[in-house]
């Protein structure tokens, strides 16, 4: 077991004397592990992608928030406040095997914010990330399985008066399932789908576990 902690960026800023944007963002760091040189990559490549997130948020964001202060002032519109929250949480993590996910949501106007889900799967041992593909071995249609596996449970939850998809969920799940977008847990791999790709924004990121032999548990 690898011991973790999750550290915490904030910020509010400030433009002509009013809070325009807030920033939470979260990051974890590996503070004890058998693994050092996995424990450095994970840690260097976690705590870069937490300042490249502040570097946008004190950038481009920022200048956004900016623009939106002053249009708002010239037409009496109320002024919101920009916002970027990012959460991380460990999914699985087992010997050399650790993986987490990180729900990134950003508000800058509208009727709601935005939230994108970006996943890890390391292998400490190997010191890298691991493709969804290693857990298939001699499977050459695991991409297959995997879509057949989903739209079944899909139908499932149709068929149970659960249905929040849209129309043609057959065909957007084979147009937005994606590789990357996998985590692992105790009840075995599970692939998500982000807001609106295959149901309504209201449905939120929806997530299938799928079936697999290779996983320790």
């Amino acid at each position: 077991m690898n011991e973790i902690k999750i550290n915490t960026v904030e910020k509010e800023l400030y433009y002509k004397g009013e809070v325009i944007l807030k920033y939470t963002i979260e990051y974890p760091e590996i503070t004890s592990s058998n693994y050092q040189g996995g424990k450095q990559k994970f840690n260097h490549y976690n705590k870069k992608k937490a300042l490249a997130l502040k570097e946008f948020a004190e950038g481009e964001l920022y200048n956004s928030a900016k623009e939106t202060y002053d249009y708002n002032k010239e037409n009496n519109y109320p002024i919101m406040v920009y916002e970027l929250i990012r959460k991380c949480n460990i999914t699985y993590n087992y010997r050399n095997l650790l993986s987490l996910y990180c729900d990134e949501y950003t508000y800058s106007g509208g009727a709601h914010g935005n939230t994108i889900r970006k996943s890890q799967n390391w292998d400490l041992k190997l010191e890298n990330l691991i493709p969804l593909e290693a857990f298939f071995k001699g499977n050459d249609y695991y991409q297959i399985d995997i879509v057949k596996q989903i739209i079944e449970e899909i139908e499932k939850q149709i068929e149970a008066g659960n249905n929040i998809y849209f129309p043609d969920y057959c065909k957007l799940v084979l147009q937005t399932f994606k590789l990357e977008n996998y985590y692992l847990t105790k009840e075995g791999i599970t692939i998500f789908f982000q807001q609106y790709d295959i149901a309504p924004y209201s449905s939120g990121i929806l997530t299938f576990i799928v079936k697999n032999n290779n996983l320790d548990k």
